[in-house]
């Protein structure tokens, strides 16, 4: 067994971790690099030859989990694609609007680039090449062991994160004894609305660990959801609009099953909801489709006859022209909009016509990428950039750590401790420097043996990195000795290289 290390190492988009077993080349993950990991690393090519890609084992539908995965299609790639039955269903819709906005971004692009005599530019994949590429999804259940291959059985585990989220147990055989690898893919947050909490899992020889927010602490989250009650009615008051930039999928359901609530307890009255995105319409149609994953509390809802998605008051815009309509309301409107990172999509206009007003409010209720327009907002930029308009920025805005699907430091903790055993390496991943360097440092205080991995790292059972870079370290330090050397001391060097290399 053997672990290659590229995407969501040394940052947090761009999942990739490429796994030798035996003959087999298997892939965790394929996800898209975004915000300034895009601008760094660039998605167009891959560390390896998608030909010689057998499988691909996806934890979850997120873009920068799952979005290149056409890409990899396009390349090459042939093999299966597997997954649990919510992911697969989730990415029909994900990966299709996501060729869709790369196509528009390059046809815009292409406009101008025209006008400039320059060339067209491709996009990195289409709409139609995503439709195609979705031929090679499998979908399983939640807890079932299925073997791949001989030497090699997965079983997916609710993870808590997203509907069809997945921590991902791998029992391998190699070199005749059987090793446990456990991917956790994102882990969720406890007690975020509809899902379930994560998954304990018994043990893990080798866990590769997500670290997103390995240095910070949520807020809770009932005292969130009463900040966003109170957010929502002062603004109104003041004559504004609430603008919520959401991920199309997963955190607009949470805020609406939230809003639902509200609206059932009479906490708002009379309010006008509109989620203004297709792409959040279609997923909220496939979560209404898996009851089966729902938490208690939501099962409750639905046995009672309600559904927690809906509610009066609650508009679903699909055209271009309802969107656009919604730039001429001033105030009393809640505007659920992707894309969470502000980066693409409607919530751009939205920012635009309310981003200025000092009656409206903005809230951020997910991560916030660097280099990403909603991370700049976020941290207090005064003007921002839209559509090549400099927009000053008077909203109120607000981040609601607590509404996040990520677990925060304590939360990955208290799963990591619930195993019945530490692992041998804990290997982390998913994480920017200071979260990851703060969290290695918690765990190493803990008496966990970790490793911060970094792009192009290798790593083994037999050769971890530190005891590869001890290798490397000694064989440089007999190569170097040649400087000190005579050309009459040759005979002498090669006998001390070749007891160096004995001894290693």
């Amino acid at each position: 067994m053997k672990i290659e290390f590229y995407g969501a190492s040394g940052c947090v988009t761009g999942s990739s971790h490429f796994l030798k077993v035996k003959d087999k080349n298997i892939l965790l993950d394929c996800g898209m690099y975004q915000g300034r990991d895009e601008k760094e690393r660039g998605n167009e090519t891959f560390n390896f030859n998608p030909k010689d890609v057998d499988y691909v084992i996806l934890s979850h539908s997120h873009i920068d989990h799952s979005g290149r995965i056409p890409l990899l299609y396009k390349q090459g790639f042939k093999g299966d694609v597997i997954c649990t039955e919510g992911t697969k269903d989730l990415c029909s819709v994900m990966l299709s609007d996501s060729g869709h906005i790369l196509e528009s971004e390059v046809e815009w692009k292409n406009r101008k680039r025209a006008r400039q005599g320059l060339p067209p530019l491709e996009p990195l994949y289409t709409e139609k090449i995503a439709n195609v590429a979705m031929y090679l999804f499998n979908g399983y259940p939640y807890d079932q062991w299925i073997e791949l291959f001989d030497g090699f059985k997965i079983r997916f585990r609710d993870a808590g994160h997203l509907l069809g989220s997945a921590i991902i147990e791998m029992l391998i055989e190699d070199n005749k004894k059987q090793i446990k690898l456990v991917y956790t893919g994102d882990l969720g947050n406890k007690n975020i609305p509809i899902l379930k909490d994560p998954t304990i899992i018994d043990y893990a020889d080798y866990l590769i660990m997500e670290t997103t927010y390995g240095n910070r602490l949520h807020t809770s989250i009932s005292s969130e959801l009463t900040d966003l009650a109170k957010i929502i009615k002062s603004t109104f008051k003041r004559g504004g609009n609430v603008i919520i930039p959401s991920f199309a999928v997963g955190r607009t359901q949470e805020v609406l099953y939230t809003l639902n609530n509200y609206v059932e307890n009479n906490i708002l009255k009379g309010v006008s909801v509109y989620v203004d995105s297709p792409l959040a319409s279609e997923s909220t149609a496939i979560f209404s489709r898996y009851h089966k994953y729902y938490d208690e509390e939501a099962q409750e809802i639905l046995s009672k006859g309600s559904d927690p998605l809906s509610f009066p008051g609650l508009t679903f815009t699909k055209s271009p022209e309802e969107s656009a309509k919604l730039n001429k309301v001033q105030s009393g409107a809640i505007i659920i909009s992707a894309s969470g990172m502000c980066e693409a999509g409607r919530i751009k206009h939205h920012l635009k016509h309310n981003l200025w007003r000092k009656e409206s409010s903005i809230i951020f209720v997910g991560y916030q990428a660097e280099g990403t327009l909603g991370r700049s907002i976020v941290d207090g930029a005064k003007k921002v950039k839209l559509f090549g308009e400099e927009v000053v920025v008077n909203a109120k805005i607000y981040n609601l750590h607590g509404l996040s699907g990520h677990a925060d430091r304590d939360g990955l903790v208290e799963w990591l401790e619930a195993l019945k055993a530490k692992p041998e390496k804990v290997i982390l991943v998913h994480g920017d420097t200071e979260a990851q360097e703060s969290f290695n440092e918690l765990l190493l205080s803990k008496g966990y043996s970790t490793y911060i991995a970094k792009p192009g790292d290798t790593f083994t059972p037999e050769l971890t990195p530190e005891k590869f870079s001890v290798v490397r370290n000694r064989i440089l330090s007999v190569i170097n000795s040649i400087e000190d050397l005579d050309s009459t001391d040759k005979e002498l060097l090669i006998e001390k290289i070749r007891e160096e290399i004995k001894d290693i």
